[in-house]
């Protein structure tokens, strides 16, 4: 899923572009350096700053609902011109998009409206699969004013893979536009025989409607307000009207985001830079947390990547396991769920092994591509058994344990059988659908992995941090086995965990470059290349301590650490390059990960240096809000971090690396059995004096605690206490 570049419309021979099926086509720059983005659900908007859709740019821009971009222009003109923008922004709960627009010099009645006569406020809202629109308009002027709003629009009915660039031969065909009372609606009907609907309604007796445009006219005297409501409809095989007006939509939205939001404990810091990036974080996981039947699963991002994804779910729920655990509750049971039955090539299936993606849309159903519900990822089984267990661990709810139990067992089964196909002790992939992904670990695009002279790995290969989930899941869940009374398990997957740290050790680690190898491939060649996969290794505990200290010491070093975060391969190896995906990029969840891998090793300080350098870049992006990646060009003075083009923005993971790379510094652990928080060598950069924790819960307890500075020494006060709980600080 590597974006890169096209010529003449079609990609460069020997590019990633030509290369990857699923590469993310740029086609054109950006029309602006930033763009309005809600979701709820399975529905979001991407939209210009005025709130418009319009084809241009790099043509991510719409209303999509399942998959399908059910509105692909949209443009909002005032009085004959398209309005003058004053302000626009996302609210701080993600809750709705406000626009503050006002007029040009214009004519009314053969007098000139001179510029911000008009103001018009334009929110937005999603709800239940409806996009609603307020606009209200005042006349601030000393004189009548007679004018027209109006709106054209259009839909394409693209999936998003389409959107995305994938090429189709054929697509489905357009219904003809319905115009009747105060309803549009347009229509399509795809080659999976599924009628898509766009409806507009709007709220004004004063409208005129026809196919693409809607026109309201207004009357406004001095001083005078007018509020028109518009709701866009996502229909998908049947009828579907907006049940309830703007004001209700917008009061249940702000209701559901917060009812998400009390989840989470409170964090504050004495740094305001930090408390709107942990704010905008949390802000950012209720909205991409969508409601299952199973239970809340966060979507992994927007625009290209809204969707349940099973490695991303379980990752941003690893993060956020020690202030949100809940989150873990809802990924484990929708995990379980949908966990592979059969063998299934053509999905990469087999029994036990754990969802990679679940996509709606058209192309999906008609298997174009593969991804209806799809299996290609070696990482995810392991890291579902790591969750599980840590989920355990941290609230004690057997209850759930014992639900998806069946599923552990097949997911380790799958391990044993299917994981390691050669019989060599390591967890390998192979791809056996012939449109999957070529790499099944979390560096999937198709020129991840590579031996130190550039050549591509090939056969079937071993990444370094999938040995490390592997074994992280068996000696958490022999834990797990012994809760639920199984010895023979427990002792069985100790021995195999052992033995795995140990052949991997021997295998993986390259004293030439000081740290461990990015991978085997399918000769058992290691791929002798930095890479902060080792990072991975570190967090799971497969390192050997000395080891592990000493390729810790490798990721931050100059080659590696850009000033804002790790590098995802170190400047200097063959495929080095910053604007890459994987093969030179900073990614925060990447960064989260191999930071609580520091802290492990005893590297605390470290740690809290990657911390600070991603809390440097979160001061200096739009809305504090991380993306899901950026360029690993040096850190230049006060300049911000050089962006990726088509990064998902909001991204979960990289939400939630805020409070993972928080426990690295503080080194937080919550143990429900015992009843105990620990803090191990806590630890703060030096922009924050104080961390505040409020609300945090074990079981029944609650607590309230603050951690002060002092030079290189961090002091601990319990500032309430509710409930059994005891609160140990190891310095």
């Amino acid at each position: 899923m590597t974006p890169g570049g096209f010529h003449a419309g079609r990609p460069i021979p020997g590019s990633e572009a030509e290369a990857d099926q699923f590469y993310i086509r740029t086609p054109a720059s950006r029309a602006d350096d930033h763009n309005l983005v809600l979701e709820q659900d399975d529905t979001f908007v991407v939209l210009d700053p005025r709130g418009d859709v319009r084809p241009v740019g790099l043509a991510e821009e719409g209303l999509y609902h399942a998959g399908t971009r059910y509105l692909s222009r949209l443009t909002l003109w005032l009085a004959g011109a398209p309005p003058l923008l004053l302000s626009s922004a996302v609210t701080p709960d993600n809750a709705r998009i406000v626009i503050d627009l006002t007029n040009l010099d214009v004519a009314s009645d053969g007098n000139v409206v001179p510029r911000g006569t008009l103001h018009l406020r334009r929110t937005i809202v999603l709800w239940h699969g409806v996009r609603h629109d307020r606009l209200h308009l005042r006349n601030y002027g000393v004189a009548p004013v007679t004018t027209t709003l109006s709106l054209a629009f259009d839909a394409d009915y693209a999936d998003i893979f389409e959107v995305r660039g994938t090429p189709r031969a054929r697509r489905g065909r357009r219904l003809e536009t319905r115009v009747s009372g105060s309803d549009v609606v347009l229509g399509y009907v795809g080659l999976d025989r599924v009628v898509r609907r766009t409806r507009f309604t709007v709220s004004s007796p004063r409208r005129t409607l026809a196919a693409t445009r809607l026109e309201v006219d207004v009357d406004l005297p001095p001083g005078g307000e007018e509020v028109c409501d518009l709701s866009i409809a996502c229909e998908y095989d049947r009828p579907r009207r907006a049940s309830i007006g703007f004001a209700d939509a917008d009061r249940e939205a702000t209701a559901a985001l917060e009812a998400r939001h009390r989840q989470y404990a409170r964090v504050r810091t004495s740094n305001q830079h930090f408390n709107e990036w942990i704010n905008r974080s949390v802000a950012d996981l209720t909205m991409l947390t969508a409601e299952r039947p199973e239970g809340d699963v966060p979507y992994a991002g927007v625009p290209w990547f809204s969707a349940p994804f099973g490695r991303d779910s379980l990752i941003t729920a690893l993060e956020c396991l020690w202030i949100a655990p809940s989150l873990a509750r809802g990924v484990l049971d929708y995990l379980a769920a949908t966990q592979a039955t059969t063998v299934d090539p053509e999905r990469d299936a087999q029994p036990g092994k754990i969802l990679h993606e679940a996509r709606h849309g058209e192309m999906a159903a008609l298997g174009e591509i593969p991804f209806g519900r799809y299996y290609g990822s070696q990482d995810a089984t392991p890291l579902f058994l790591m969750l599980a267990a840590a989920y355990y661990e941290r609230t004690g709810d057997r209850t759930t344990i014992e639900r998806i139990w069946p599923q552990i067992r097949a997911a380790l089964a799958w391990i044993d059988r299917d994981g390691d196909s050669d019989g060599d002790g390591f967890i390998e992939y192979e791809r056996q659908s012939s449109t999957g992904l070529v790499h099944q670990g979390w560096k999937d695009s198709h020129d991840a992995i590579f031996h130190r002279d550039g050549r591509p790995a090939e056969g079937s290969i071993a990444t370094c941090e999938i040995q490390g989930y592997v074994f992280a899941a068996w000696r958490s869940i022999a834990r797990l086995a012994m809760v639920m009374g199984d010895q023979p398990l427990a002792t069985s997957l100790r021995s195999k965990a052992d033995a795995l740290r140990a052949r991997f050790d021997e295998a993986f680690w390259c004293e030439a470059i000081g740290t461990y190898a990015l991978a085997l491939d399918g000769a058992k060649d290691p791929c002798v290349v930095i890479s902060s996969n080792a990072g991975h290794a570190l967090f799971t505990g497969i390192a050997s301590p000395e080891r592990g200290r000493a390729a810790g010491r490798t990721l931050v070093g100059p080659s590696s650490f850009s000033g804002w975060g790790v590098r995802t391969v170190a400047a200097g190896e063959c495929r080095y390059n910053p604007m890459s995906y994987h093969n030179g990029s900073v990614w925060p969840h990447d960064n989260a990960i191999l930071a609580r891998g520091l802290a492990r090793y005893g590297l605390r300080e470290e740690a809290v240096g990657v911390l600070n350098g991603l809390f440097q870049a979160s001061a200096r992006v739009d809305l504090h809000r991380l993306p899901e990646l950026f360029c690993g060009f040096p850190r230049r003075g006060t300049e911000r971090p050089t962006l990726y083009p088509v990064a998902c923005n909001p991204q979960a993971w990289a939400a939630g690396s805020v409070f993972l790379l928080l426990q690295a510094a503080i080194g937080i652990e919550l143990d429900a059995v015992s009843r105990t928080i620990r803090f191990e060598h806590p630890r703060l950069p030096a922009s924050i004096d104080e961390v505040q924790i409020e609300g945090l819960r074990l079981g029944p307890a609650r607590v309230d605690l603050r951690l002060e500075r002092h030079g290189h020494d961090v002091g601990l006060t319990v500032l309430r206490r509710e409930g059994d709980v005891q609160i140990v600080a190891r310095k």
